[in-house]
């Protein structure tokens, strides 16, 4: 019997319990393009069937995704800044709803304050113990 692979790091998505599906839906869509945005090293090989037709490469390992009131993602951000080491976050905030572009979304984040922004999301790479400690009081997602 193969053994499972365990991966020494966790890519997680934590997301606010009171979003609408299609919110949780679009917000772990863009948390999760920040992460493979900065990290390529995450990303497997190209997919191919038996027909030889090629499709994009994915993460090369699984994507967790969590959830939590308001508190929760406060908690999870003002931990991952206290660890700070490197460690980097990509956030959703609920103006980025309103929002059509990349530049409005940026101004929008830039217009608050770091202990005022209503995160709806966060989504993170990083050592398995690390990611835990930042997710504390989160649940996986239903």
């Amino acid at each position: 019997m193969t053994e499972p692979i365990r991966f020494p790091t966790k890519i997680a998505v934590l997301l606010r319990n009171d979003l609408a599906s299609w919110q949780r839906l679009n917000v772990t869509a863009f948390l999760v393009s920040g992460v493979a945005s900065t990290l390529p090293e995450l990303i497997g090989e190209e997919y191919r069937d038996a027909d030889d037709t090629g499709y994009l490469p994915m993460f090369g390992q699984p994507v967790l995704v969590f959830a939590g009131d308001r508190a929760t993602l406060v908690g999870a951000h003002s931990r991952a800044l206290a660890l700070a080491r490197g460690l980097r976050l990509a956030i959703f905030t609920s103006e980025l709803f309103a929002t059509g572009n990349d530049r409005d979304n940026r101004a929008a984040v830039r217009a608050v304050g770091r202990e005022k922004l209503d995160l709806v999301g966060v989504a993170l790479h990083a050592p398995r113990n690390v990611v835990d400690k930042v997710l504390k009081g989160a649940s996986m997602h239903p």
